[in-house]
């Protein structure tokens, strides 16, 4: 993540972030878009305009279309990054995760979660 940030910012040019929401309803999901939107604003990111976003129980990753969308979407050079509230939106699978994270890699995207509150 570091690296594409700092990449971004020495050509000058705005780090935009893809948001991926994983929720139950609708009221949860417009409640963690906007704490993602927070976020990117704090991290002086712009969010995309489009939004990605899976509703109902975590299916596998590859089983997501707002996921899978998400992924596409940057990896097109829409996005430099995707944003999600925390790892178990994206997957609680350490194989799938590691598959995920290399496949955004090789694309020179970053996945970023929020911080955690103590």
């Amino acid at each position: 993540m570091n690296r594409i940030v700092a990449a971004a910012t020495r050509q000058r040019r705005t780090v935009w972030v893809a948001p991926y929401v994983l929720a139950q309803t609708g009221p949860e999901w417009r409640a963690d878009l906007g704490l993602i939107e927070r976020h990117a604003a704090q991290m002086c990111w712009k969010i995309t305009r489009t939004t990605f976003a899976d509703m109902g129980q975590p299916p596998p990753p590859a089983e997501r279309p707002g996921f899978a969308a998400v992924c596409r979407y940057a990896a097109q050079g829409y996005a430099h990054g995707i944003v999600a509230i925390a790892r178990p939106a994206t997957t609680t699978d350490t194989d799938s995760y590691a598959h995920i994270l290399e496949h955004l890699h090789n694309r020179g995207v970053f996945l970023a979660y929020l911080p955690a509150v103590d």
